[in-house]
C-alpha cells in the first residue's frame, strides 16, 4: 500500500509542468513546490523512524496517531509559512519532485527491512512498523488529493483512499455515510470539502467531530 501511495505520488509531482508547479493546491496558501517540501520532509522523517527502534511498549495506533492533527492546531500558520520560505530556495517543482523520488524510495528500501510487528519512535511516540507505514501511506493519498486539487492529473490509487477511509472510521468510531466514496469520504472527513445540509443530517450529532484530522 505504501509503495502504491509513494510511486503514484512520486510520478505525479514529477510530471507536472513548471507553470503547474505555481498553481493551487488543496492545501490553502501553498502550491506544489509548497506541498512538495512538505512531503519531502515527511519522507525524511519516514527514514528516521525506520531507523529509530525503540522499546515497547506501543502507545499509538495508526488511528489514534491523527488525534493529534485536528485543525486548527498553534503552530498551524507558522508551518505554512516556514514551508513556504524553504520552498522559495529549492529551485522549483523539478529539484523538489527529485528528491522526494529519492527519499520515499529509500524509506521503501528501510521499511523492507524491518518487521511489520518492530516498535519504532516517531514525534516522540511509540508505534509498531505497520502502523508507521499506514500513517505514511495515509499522509500520501491525503495530499496526493491535495496536489491535483485543481489540476487535471490523476489521483491516488483505490487501496491508500481505501486505508484513509478505515482510519477516518476509527477515528469517528462508526461507518462514514455509504453515499461518500472513497474521494469523497478523504476530502470531507479531513475538512478539504464542506459539509452540505444533507451530509449534517446523515452524520447527525457527530457532525461536531468533522474535521477528523487535518
Amino acid at each position: 500500500m505504501l509503495r502504491t501511495a509513494y510511486a503514484d505520488l512520486a510520478a505525479a509531482l514529477s510530471a507536472l509542468t513548471a507553470e503547474e508547479g505555481w498553481q493551487p493546491t488543496g492545501c490553502a496558501g501553498w502550491t506544489p513546490v509548497d506541498l512538495g517540501v512538505h512531503l519531502l520532509g515527511d519522507a525524511r522523517r519516514a527514514l528516521v523512524a525506520l531507523n529509530t527502534p525503540a522499546d515497547g511498549p506501543a502507545d499509538t495506533t495508526a488511528v489514534d496517531y491523527w488525534l493529534a492533527w485536528r485543525p486548527p492546531a498553534p503552530g498551524d500558520e507558522d508551518e505554512l509559512w516556514s514551508t513556504r520560505v524553504v520552498a522559495s530556495v529549492q529551485g522549483g517543482l523539478g529539484p523538489v519532485g527529485r528528491r522526494y523520488a529519492e527519499t520515499s524510495a529509500a524509506v521503501l528500501v528501510a521499511a523492507g527491512r524491518v518487521d511489520a510487528s518492530d516498535l519504532v519512535r516517531t514525534q516522540g511516540r511509540v508505534m509498531t512498523v505497520a502502523d508507521l507505514l499506514s500513517t505514511l501511506a495515509v499522509e500520501a493519498a491525503v495530499h496526493h488529493l491535495d496536489l491535483v486539487a485543481h489540476l487535471d492529473r490523476p489521483g491516488p490509487a483505490a487501496a491508500p483512499l481505501a486505508e484513509v477511509r478505515r482510519v477516518l472510521e476509527g477515528l469517528l468510531g462508526g461507518p462514514l455515510p455509504a453515499g461518500w466514496d472513497d474521494v469523497t469520504a478523504a476530502r470531507r472527513g479531513t475538512g478539504r470539502s464542506p459539509l452540505d445540509d444533507s451530509d449534517r443530517a446523515l452524520l447527525g450529532p457527530a457532525v461536531e467531530r468533522f474535521p477528523l484530522f487535518g
